[in-house]
Order: structure tokens, then sequence, then C-alpha cells
């Protein structure tokens, strides 16, 4: 495990990349390493810059350029279960249902580390590929557009190794004209889920004094508020992201609403069994002990009394109801306004919910055990992260921001450090943002490992191949943020 040190994070830029589109993925050029003689005709960037990643990590270094190659041998043991978590957020932009490159992660990502992993259990253990994406997505559109479904037939058909995928939701939402009308149960984690109770350990377990009221996934906010009460915190996790020896997050660089930017510790929400159980934002403006608009006014007074009383009628499932919550709601957002334009649903930089709901994940993944328990410190997950930045957002993320061409693989062993040096490349301020910043807080519990100023990059790039903290502001990307974070997250 010498060769794991989560003080170094890769980072591999090209200024001209772009994805390959002829799936399964294949790369591009006939590498020693490679699991099959499948050659794409087409450059598969991707594949070249992950490769290229945990070469300049110094993975298995002596074997380098031969066919012993196994990047990630010190990480991976044959027999042991491997579990993948890209962004499948959803199949498309918001607002542009033929756009989806910049919003999830890329099969040709996907594809590439699967090959490692692959390589490192020597064809005894398991892959998992998993997440639960938004309530209302399509997996078929999404599996489609990422390419899994390819990547899983390359496996078993030339190497007779199954690669698992796992859509982790409990149930899929119908919605009309953004008004839920009916749910289709799903089977979720075949394994089941773990519940956990933080207690007192919670990021959210500081705020408990001030009796806040917290709006979940759904309307229904009596289940969220009833684990997040009386001293409990408590999620529900999928067993196969507990259980597995390995967790390997794929996240898709992109700014986003609620907690500034979305990558490794954001990525999370995605592992729950349940997703009303996890607070996004309490309820009222600041005055008002909440942080769900960023300021009193009498029209946010009118909105959040007319809203929660619809939502609340809205449960009941009564097809009149749902039929005049139809036609009310565009007269509503021309008095009220559009989310893309007005602070709402703790979509600002005032969110001081929603990170520490992702922290508290983030604690559960890294120590949590099967049985609800926690494990030591000495013993937390292990752990690499590969960022998908070759095509990310900027702007209103994680859904209806503009595609960046920033040409990026990050890289790293510590989910913290990877988000920190992914921020400050795309130009944001990590003591700027509560999520990257309050990871740093001592805890029984630690998310960080090291001091921000320990973080060393390692790059093909020499503007970039220097301790973190001594990479220049303008060799940083200018990310634009989510209007309702302009001025508040950039670095100076």
């Amino acid at each position: 495990m010498s060769e794991i040190n989560a003080t170094r994070v890769a980072v591999i830029k090209k200024d001209r990349c772009d994805y390959l589109r002829n799936k399964p993925f294949h790369p591009d050029t006939a590498y020693p390493e490679c699991l099959s003689p499948d050659i794409s005709d087409a450059p598969n960037s991707a594949y070249e810059m992950i490769r290229e990643s945990f070469h300049v990590l110094g993975l298995d270094t002596p074997n380098y350029g031969t066919n012993k190659w196994n990047p990630l041998g010190a990480l991976i043991r044959p027999g042991e279960t491997v579990f993948l978590k890209p962004n499948l957020l959803t199949q498309s932009a918001k607002y542009q249902p033929a756009v989806w490159e910049h919003v999830i992660t890329n099969g040709s990502v996907m594809r590439a580390v699967c090959d490692y992993v692959y390589k490192a259990l020597h064809g005894d253990g398991k892959i998992i590929i998993a997440d639960g994406p938004q309530t209302d997505s399509k997996i078929d559109l999404i599996l489609e557009r990422t390419g899994i479904p390819s990547i899983q037939e390359f496996f078993w058909e030339r190497l007779k190794f199954e690669v698992q995928f796992i859509d982790l939701r409990n149930e899929f939402w119908i919605e009309k004209d953004g008004i839920l009308v009916d749910t289709v149960k799903l089977k979720g984690d075949p394994r089941g889920n773990v519940r956990f109770d933080l207690g007192s350990r919670s990021y959210l377990a500081e705020m408990d004094p001030l009796q806040r009221k917290y709006y979940g996934a759904f309307y229904d906010i009596s289940e969220t508020n009833a684990h997040h009460s009386g001293g409990r915190h408590e999620y529900l996790l999928s067993r196969s992201a507990v259980e597995a020896d390995v967790f390997i997050n794929l996240p898709k660089l992109k700014s986003h609403k609620k907690v500034g930017l979305t990558l490794n510790l954001k990525n999370l929400v995605g592992i729950n069994g349940n997703k009303n159980w996890l607070p996004h934002y309490a309820l009222g403006s600041p005055e008002q002990l909440g942080d769900q608009f960023d300021k009193l006014h009498l029209r946010e007074k009118i909105e959040n009394s007319l809203v929660l009383r619809a939502k609340k009628t809205l449960l009941k499932r009564n097809k009149f109801l749902q039929h005049m919550a139809r036609r009310l709601r565009g007269p509503a957002y021309k008095v009220f306004g559009d989310t893309e334009s007005v602070v709402r649903s703790g979509n600002w930089h005032g969110n001081d919910t929603c990170w520490r709901m992702s922290l508290d994940l983030n604690r559960l993944l890294l120590y949590g055990n099967p049985d609800g328990s926690f494990r030591p410190k000495t013993e937390r997950k292990r752990y690499i992260s590969v960022v998908d930045g070759i095509i990310g957002m900027d702007g209103n993320g994680p859904s209806a921001g503009d595609p960046f061409h920033s040409g990026l693989i990050i890289t790293g062993f510590d989910p913290l450090n990877t988000d920190a040096v992914t921020a400050k490349l795309i130009g944001f301020d990590y003591n700027k943002i509560s999520l990257l910043k309050r990871s740093y807080d001592a805890s029984e519990l630690p998310i960080a490992q090291n001091a921000y100023e320990a973080i060393s990059v390692l790059s093909n790039r020499p503007e970039y191949n220097k301790l973190l903290v001594d990479i220049h502001h303008d060799d940083c990307l200018r990310f634009r943020p989510h209007f309702a974070w302009k001025g508040h997250i950039e670095l100076n």
C-alpha cells in the first residue's frame, strides 16, 4: 500500500480532447497491459488520460510499459468487490433533452476504470456500477447514452466476467408539467440498505438547538424530519456500497446550486436507499433560522405558505388536485419567478444544510459497517477517485448549466484532496465553500487525512506540477458559478 499516498493528486490536462462515442469505448492504442486486442479507430482521450494519471501517480512504476503493469494492484486484491459510483443524475440537460455529455459521467471514463479494476482483480471478484439518479430520471436513456450495457457485454463476451449495474432508487416518479402524479416501485439495491444514526457526530447536530424544519427530496416533510430530530440523524445507505472492499468515485465536474460544486463529496447522494431522509434545506429565510430563501420578503412568505399547503395536499394523490396544480404551476412561476433566476429551495450560497448532509454521507461511507456501527479511523474504506472533467458544467449546475470544455482528468486516493485540487483548478476558493472548508474539521470520524497545505499535484503540465498552494491563480480556469453563488466562491 506504499504507493497509495492520500496527499498526491494527479491532474492530466489536454487542450484538445473529446469523448469517444464508439461503444464499448476501446482504447485507441494497443497498450501492453490491454485486456483484449480490440482497438478503436477513433481517438479515446479518456482512456489515454486516465492511464496517464495512474502513471504520474507512480503506480506500479517498475512494470509500466509491460503487460504486467497493474496500477491499481496496491489498492485492489483478487476476490474483492469494487463499487464504481458515476454521476448518473439524469438523462439530459434541463430544457435540452438531446444534450447530456456535460451532465453525467461519460461511458468512456467508466470503461477505462473497469479495465484497470479487472486487471487488479485478476478476473476474480466483483465489479458493481451503481447510482441512484434523480427520482424522475429515465434509466433506459441514461444507460443508452453512457453505454453501460455495451461495457457489460464486452466484459462478458471477451472475458466471461460479469459487470453488474444497479439502479439504487426505491421508486421512480412520474411527473406531468413538473407535478408528481404517480410513483412506480423499484427494486433498489438487491442486497438491501444499511440504516445509520450519526447522532451527535452528524454535522447537522450543530443546528439541533435551532429546531429547524428540513425539506428532503419529496413533498412529505414529516418523513424527513422524523429522521432528523430528537438527537437523531439517520440515513439509509446502499448495502452494496457499504460492504464493498473498494469504492471508486467517478464524479462529473460541475457547479452546483446548493453546495457550490459537485464532485466526490456531493456525489454520495446517489448511494442512498431513500433520498427523502436527506435534508436539502431548512424551511424559511435566515431571519426565520432557515436557508430556503436568501431574504424574508412578502413574496417568499406567500409562496412558502401556498407551496407547502399545496404539497401537503398533493400527497393525497387526488387526480383533480393534481390537474389543478399542473394548470397553476406556469402562472405561479410568472408571479414568483423561475427557479433558474430566483433563489428558492436552498439554491444559493447561504444554504447551510446540504453540505452538512453531504459530509455526513462521506463519514458513513468511509467508516460505516454493514451492521450500522462504525470502524476506527485507522480502518477507513479504501478509495480512489477519477473526476470526469473532459467536458464539465459551469453556470446553473448540476443540470441546467452550460458545457465547459476543461480537458481535465483528475485522480486521487482521497475525496477531499481531489475535490480541493479540482476546485482551485476551475477558479473556486475552497475556503469559501463550506462543503470543502468544514471537511477539515477534527473529528472521531475525520474526512480530512492531511492539511490543505500538504496536497501535492502531479501533472503533465508544469504549471500544475507542484504543491497545490503554489499553483498560481492565473493558471486556473474560470468556471462560472451558479447565479446565486456569483461573487461568493471565486478565487480572488
